[in-house]
């Protein structure tokens, strides 16, 4: 049985910022040696340049070697899964997931929060967008699986990974050993590498069959309704977050999730938030939250249609301000408008996560 989980939201006051995280552990509230995954919004411009997410991974980084006993290069191993880009009311932050003392915890036979994570292995630059990187994914996945103590499934309710997008210096490495990529445009290679991760994580699921390559990026049927996925160029593998349910864990927490069946879904996001445990009555409203819920984790993606409930948008026409930034924008106000707090988790190049227009929405509540 592993530990129980420990999971706090902090916020991010600078880029460079990661007093929260001092503070939490100086508090004694984590362990920095027990840390096992972050997962965070920075104020970037969400691109293939985003440098927010190279300096906020640094911070955190910083404050795990200097508070704790694991050295560099273990403290390197930790996921720190960072979504560049807060557009609108978004707000920056960070997510910690740590393990606790199961002395420290309260003990419960009702499933409570479990987290496992794994590095794939590498992640070619021609394998990017192809079969090969959906089965790397797919073993990533099921590894992590098995260090959170999840063997069903259906237990598992939010998989947050960071995987490769291609730059010019990766793809003139494949072109260098007579391979070729799937595209050359490395903002849309972070659309693509967000989407074939997907598929890696519904075929460790069981949500599909592995998919044939002309289906990837393609066959908008084809999705994980727990799959979050980042991409960047801060590494080549994939860094893979499960949370889950385990029974007899223990520990406060707990993990739920839905779908957003389009950009105005609220329904989806309080369906993720009951998932996760809380009671709540029939037509919901911010105030009964309280102060159970963690946070929420979405993605979102701008329907291909482009149309929100047969209504025209330009979102895909506008040569002025990328899509990717205005749908996070406006999923962000919904999802913001449900949970009361500006720090909520929304993601863009959700093409196999959720249903297309949609996205997944992962939740974690505090069950006290």
């Amino acid at each position: 049985m592993p530990d129980p989980i420990e999971v706090r939201k902090i916020p991010i006051e600078s880029v460079t910022d990661a007093s929260g995280l001092a503070r939490l552990i100086d508090g004694g509230v984590l362990d920095a040696d027990r840390v096992l995954a972050v997962v965070g919004k920075t104020e970037g411009n969400g691109g293939v340049n985003d440098y927010t997410r190279l300096l906020a991974d640094r911070a955190f980084r910083e404050v795990l070697i200097a508070k704790g006993t694991r050295t560099a290069d273990e403290v390197a191993r930790v996921p720190l899964v960072w979504s560049g880009g807060t557009d609108g009311v978004l707000s920056p932050h960070a997510t910690v997931f740590a393990t606790v003392d199961p002395a420290t915890a309260p003990a419960s036979d009702e499933p409570r929060l479990s987290v496992g994570v794994a590095m794939s292995d590498v992640i070619l630059p021609e394998d990017i967008g192809r079969p090969a990187m959906v089965e790397t994914v797919a073993a990533g996945v099921r590894e992590a699986m098995k260090t959170a103590g999840i063997d069903d499934p259906a237990d598992v309710h939010y998989v947050q990974t960071k995987t490769p997008l291609l730059t010019l210096d990766t793809i003139n490495d494949a072109k260098s050993r007579g391979r070729d990529v799937v595209t050359e445009d490395t903002l849309t290679s972070m659309d693509i590498s967000n989407s074939t991760t997907a598929l890696g994580i519904a075929v460790a699921l069981g949500e599909i069959e592995a998919p044939s390559a002309e289906r990837i990026h393609k066959d908008l049927s084809l999705y994980s309704s727990v799959a979050s996925c980042s991409s960047g160029v801060e590494l080549d593998r994939a860094q893979i977050v499960v949370v889950g349910n385990v029974r007899g864990i223990g520990g406060r927490y707990r993990a739920g999730h839905g779908v957003m069946k389009d950009a105005l879904d609220a329904d989806g996001v309080w369906d993720a938030i009951r998932s996760a445990g809380l009671d709540l009555p029939e037509r919901p409203r911010t105030s009964d939250l309280g102060d159970r819920l963690v946070n929420v984790f979405i993605k979102c993606e701008a329907d291909p249609g482009g149309s929100v409930r047969g209504r025209r948008n330009i979102m895909l026409d506008d040569s002025d301000v990328h899509w990717h930034r205005q749908i996070k924008a406006c999923v962000g106000g919904v999802a913001a408008s449900v949970t009361g707090d500006p720090a909520v988790f929304v993601s863009v190049a959700a093409v196999h996560q959720g249903p297309s227009g949609g996205g997944t929405v992962a939740a974690i509540a505090d069950l006290g």
